[in-house]
């Protein structure tokens, strides 16, 4: 299928042909939350942890004699019934990532790009030059009414490009390396150049 290339002045520049085996897939939401799964458990430090009835710090002496006392036997206030004794099957520090075929992770890359162009929010650049100033940037993108968009690139992004790109709010810069399902769902508007187009389609194949 064809979509139009345009500038970042907003000039048109030609048109592109897009495949459709990487952007004419009908979405599917269950393929989707499985990688977007994946991605944040990944993510995910898994550095939480409590103090066990071994770890705190009161005294291991018996706190009253085994019976005579009228009240239930206990042994050292580090007991979990105690206010701040352990904490009993608290978290652990931990790995919460788990494992996920990469055909299923290549299709899930595959049906987010395909939901970004059916949902019309896929737009298509010529390429990504910039001077480098931030302000001349920000003029651009606020013509073209991106609020929350993230631009894939080539191999490699333009360093004068992302330089600008880096205080604009709302606008994200990735090469065709780094696209992944999260991010591209996260944004309104996902904003492909010519080259991070053939990237991803030989990366897709």
């Amino acid at each position: 299928m064809k979509l139009d290339v345009i500038k970042l002045d907003g000039a048109k520049a030609g048109s592109v042909e897009l495949g459709d085996d990487v952007f004419g897939l009908e979405p599917r939401a269950d393929i989707l939350h499985r990688v977007v799964r994946w991605q944040r458990n990944n993510a995910q430090a898994g550095t939480h942890k409590v103090k066990t009835r071994s770890e705190t710090s009161y005294s291991t002496k018996k706190i009253y004699r085994q019976k005579g006392t009228g009240g239930a036997r206990h042994g050292d206030r580090n007991a979990p019934i105690f206010r701040k004794g352990g904490i009993y099957k608290g978290p652990t520090p931990r790995s919460h990532g788990h494992d996920l075929p990469k055909k299923v992770r290549k299709l899930g890359l595959k049906h987010a790009l395909s939901a970004k162009l059916k949902s019309g929010d896929l737009v298509i650049i010529d390429e990504v030059a910039s001077d480098g100033k931030t302000a001349s940037l920000a003029k651009q993108v606020k013509s073209l009414g991106w609020k929350r968009a993230l631009i894939i690139d080539g191999s490699e992004v333009n360093a004068s490009f992302a330089q600008a790109a880096r205080n604009v709010e709302g606008l994200d810069v990735l090469p065709s390396m780094g696209a992944n399902v999260y991010d591209i769902l996260k944004r309104d508007t996902l904003v492909l150049t010519k080259a991070g187009v053939e990237a991803l389609e030989a990366r897709l194949k």
